[in-house]
């Protein structure tokens, strides 16, 4: 059974789900609007020109999940799925997520986004198998802070390969699918790395490279 990995954010969804949940946020007044989404712009800045320190902004942007209880946050994600992860929902990548389930694959998503934001994302897709950035919780409350490594750039690779340990799987024959230049790590490692509607760093990359450039748009 060969591993078909999936990046989430502008990979099998057509927008960023950790900076949505930013705007979403602001636009309901749970946070500070003007100063939160001028942050939040920021350090998705950073992220796409492939600078982001991933503890600041996990610092940053992990605090509204201290804040509110875990009911609310259910709440607001149910309202977040529908006002700005359907409208990014795209048919193609639907598509060639079952394809590999048709090929008798193993289906993951790894991505640098907490647990919370992007779980039921992943269920929707029908993937059970994903590594995310996790999220410390104490009395039934996020505190706010990560537990473990981030699954960012080689944190990923270092999830990954704790996951395979854990599981006694292997790379061989695995593919990964991403659009970010910050996947170079993991694209390195698998046999069959795979730029899906690159940013331009990796678009450069990828032709360099040889590998194959698709596009779920």
């Amino acid at each position: 059974m060969a591993l078909a990995i999936f990046d989430l954010d502008n990979t099998l969804i057509a927008g960023d789900s950790d900076h949505g949940w930013g705007v979403f946020l602001a636009d309901r007044g749970v946070v500070d609007g003007e100063q939160y989404r001028e942050m939040n712009e920021k350090f998705y800045q950073d992220y796409q020109r492939g600078e982001l320190d991933i503890l600041d902004y996990l610092a940053f942007a992990l605090q509204p999940l201290a804040r509110l209880a875990r009911e609310e946050l259910v709440q607001l994600h149910r309202e977040f799925m529908i006002q700005v992860i359907e409208p990014m929902w795209l048919p193609k990548a639907v598509q060639l997520v079952q394809k590999h389930r048709e090929q008798g694959d193993q289906l993951m998503v790894i991505t640098s986004t907490n647990r919370f934001i992007v779980e039921p994302i992943c269920h929707k897709f029908g993937i059970h198998e994903v590594i995310a950035t996790e999220l410390e919780i104490s009395e039934d409350r996020y505190t706010g802070r990560v537990a473990g490594i981030p699954a960012y750039r080689e944190g990923k690779v270092t999830r990954l390969s704790a996951w395979l340990e854990a599981h006694q799987e292997s790379l061989e024959g695995s593919t990964f699918y991403s659009d970010s230049i910050n996947d170079q790590p993991l694209l390195e490692r698998v046999d069959h790395p795979v730029a899906v509607d690159p940013d331009p760093a990796l678009a450069e990359l990828a032709r360099a490279r040889g590998w194959p450039e698709i596009s779920l748009r």
